[in-house]
């Protein structure tokens, strides 16, 4: 009995070693999130995907989350046409754990199939849970879609 207990802690010592080792120190962290800026600006879909675990969720708000790299793509793409030329600039980035925010400004101009001509600029953020692998393996992210769809609509 006695050598279970102790095996049972040497595995929760181990286990809580190796996620620390597998952390994002801020400097990594500012790095991740000013690469997947890029990608939101690349017009790549999928290199926003890469980002993220591949069983990952991506939720927009209170809208149905994005789950697995297709639907993230998907998720992606339909801003990417919207705004074919989306600039994603990452604004900071904060760290506590495996938990990070990261926070952005977007600037576009809806001249996708059907667009309005009508250039937006939104700010927002995305809450982060980061998984072991250094991916993303949940995000919720918010803006304020009213305004958005106020500068694609006036």
């Amino acid at each position: 009995m006695r050598n279970m207990i102790v095996a049972a802690l040497m595995a929760v010592v181990l286990t809580g070693c190796q996620s620390k080792e597998a952390m994002m120190n801020l400097a990594q962290l500012e790095e991740f999130a000013s690469r997947y800026a890029a990608a939101w600006s690349s017009q790549n879909p999928a290199s926003v995907a890469e980002f993220f675990a591949p069983n990952a969720s991506l939720q927009i708000n209170d809208g149905e989350p994005s789950v697995g790299r297709a639907e993230i793509t998907a998720a992606a793409e339909s801003f990417m046409t919207a705004l074919p030329d989306l600039v994603v600039v990452m604004d900071e980035v904060s760290l506590n754990g495996n938990q990070a925010v990261f926070h952005w400004t977007l600037t576009g101009t809806n001249t996708g199939p059907g667009g309005t001509g009508n250039s937006v600029r939104g700010s927002g953020y995305e809450e982060w849970t980061l998984g072991a692998d250094g991916l993303v393996a949940q995000s919720k992210g918010r803006f304020d879609a009213a305004e958005y769809d106020r500068q694609i609509n006036e």
